[in-house]
């Protein structure tokens, strides 16, 4: 859904040159490859007809450590209620977050064993 809003939001702001990051591996094969039945189809079908809009969009895989502003977001968005939310002003936390962005900073992942 994600993608869907964030695609929407960039054509109705007019940009044309769009680069989609996302950390699911599986979004990306859902909306790459042909899914039939698939239990979320609709939505699918809604991302592919935003994508064969008059732009350009380059659809990319990141890790989370790559773009932590966007793992902040995505993170902060489960405790929201569903739907569409708009941030006027980012947070102290969000700033550092998209100054790491901006300059490259990738994040380590701990995994505990």
């Amino acid at each position: 859904m994600g993608i869907t809003i964030g695609l929407r939001m960039a054509w109705e702001e007019g940009a044309r040159q769009v680069e989609v990051q996302t950390d699911s591996r599986t979004a990306l094969e859902l909306i790459r490859e042909s899914v039939g039945t698939h239990p979320h189809h609709i939505l699918i079908s809604q991302i592919r007809q935003l994508l064969s809009r008059d732009w350009q969009v380059e659809l990319k895989h990141v890790y989370r450590e790559g773009n932590v502003a966007a793992d902040f977001l995505a993170s902060l968005g489960h405790s929201l209620s569903v739907g569409e939310h708009t941030i006027t002003a980012p947070s102290p936390t969000l700033n550092h977050l998209l100054l790491y962005d901006v300059m490259g900073i990738q994040t380590p992942r701990f995994v505990l064993s």
